[in-house]
């Protein structure tokens, strides 16, 4: 395929992306409109709570669309991936606590308040550097990337497929979340990093720096599905399609299966980690319970009931079921759980291929 036919996939055979960007676009302009200038009063008038929500559910977005790359169209199902979320969550997190320097509590200038409550005398050298944005936006990419490349490799090259991979996932981020629990750790034990004053200069409680991180968020998510959708349509992506259909036949025809498997899971662990890196400044605190297997397993949710294999669908997923939360948890709390419980089982027995999979079928019976 040449770069033009697939410049045409992108922007004019694709309704449901073409859709997705569209609704960014238009999300861009006037979310920042009707939160910034419409006045209070007014009943067009977006709150900055309602602000924030909505970028919450853009990085989840994000999220949902990076496990969909390596689920939906390379076969691996991680239970695993809210580790890569949360370490770039940790990344900006360090970031923005240095950024508080003498206006924390204790007022020390070096030291984040709970290093100083827990008496340590200087700053570990692991957050040296965390001073500077652009040191941090690296780490952001880098630690999610690393350690999926570690993983991948040692899981990949010993064929460990199905799972028993899915279960090694999840592991991986449990024995993470022990690990952050730890006071000795140095990133806040079981309260995590919070408190946070300011990003780049900006007020983080002010309603100008809200909308600059919506927008920041659905920038991303543009951006990270293009990016998907690229790899997807391109050689590559047919030859990861291929293998998700029939492992062992590409690796019989000569294709580096591990190869193909790992790049798509580096890829996928890097978009996670920077959902986590806007999830953070807006949602104002990072802490060990992101790595709780029980939201990667939630994040598996978001993909099916939107559509595995779709991308659009995974962040449609991610929104609907979001959003769900968001009104079950103020109006019926003690029932979310079985709610989100129930609406997988009927997914996986009613629409095994997820809303969009039951849009396409309507469509093509009409």
């Amino acid at each position: 395929m040449d770069k033009h036919s697939l410049l045409v996939r992108l922007f004019y055979n694709d309704r449901g992306g073409s859709l997705l960007l569209g609704l960014l676009g238009v999300a861009i302009v006037l979310v920042p409109l009707l939160n910034l200038v419409v006045p209070e009063g007014s009943a067009l008038h977006l709150s900055t709570y309602t602000v924030t929500l909505l970028g919450k559910y853009l990085t989840y977005a994000l999220l949902a669309l990076a496990l969909d790359l390596v689920w939906g169209y390379c076969g691996i199902l991680s239970l695993g991936h809210g580790a890569f979320f949360a370490l770039g969550g940790y990344a900006m997190g360090m970031y923005l606590m240095r950024q508080i320097g003498e206006r924390g509590v204790y007022g020390n200038a070096d030291l984040p308040d709970f290093m100083v409550f827990l008496n340590w005398q200087e700053l570990p050298w692991y957050w040296l550097g965390f001073d500077m944005f652009w040191f941090a936006m690296l780490m952001v990419v880098l630690v999610p990337g690393i350690l999926a490349f570690v993983f991948g490799w040692l899981a990949f090259r010993s064929r460990v497929t199905g799972v028993y991979l899915s279960i090694m996932t999840q592991a991986l981020t449990f024995a993470l979340m022990l690990a952050f629990f730890r006071n000795e750790m140095g990133f806040g034990g079981n309260n995590g990093l919070t408190d946070f004053k300011d990003i780049l200069g900006f007020d983080l409680q002010s309603d100008a720096t809200r909308a600059g991180l919506f927008v920041a968020s659905a920038l991303a998510l543009a951006l990270g599905y293009l990016l998907c959708r690229y790899i997807v349509d391109s050689k590559f992506g047919r030859v990861v399609v291929a293998i998700r259909d029939a492992e062992s036949r590409a690796r019989f025809i000569g294709y580096r299966v591990e190869r193909f498997k790992l790049g798509v899971f580096v890829i996928s662990a890097v978009l996670a980690g920077i959902a986590g890196a806007l999830y953070v400044p807006q949602v104002g605190i990072i802490n060990p319970g992101e790595f709780s297997p029980l939201n990667s397993i939630e994040m598996v949710i978001w993909v099916a009931v939107g559509g595995r294999g779709t991308l659009y669908g995974a962040v449609m997923g991610a929104l609907i079921v979001n959003y769900g939360k968001t009104y079950l948890t103020g109006a019926l709390p003690e029932v979310w759980l079985f709610a989100l419980g129930a609406l997988f089982v009927l997914v996986t027995l009613f629409l095994p291929r997820g809303i969009v999979g039951l849009l396409n079928r309507k469509r093509a019976e009409a």
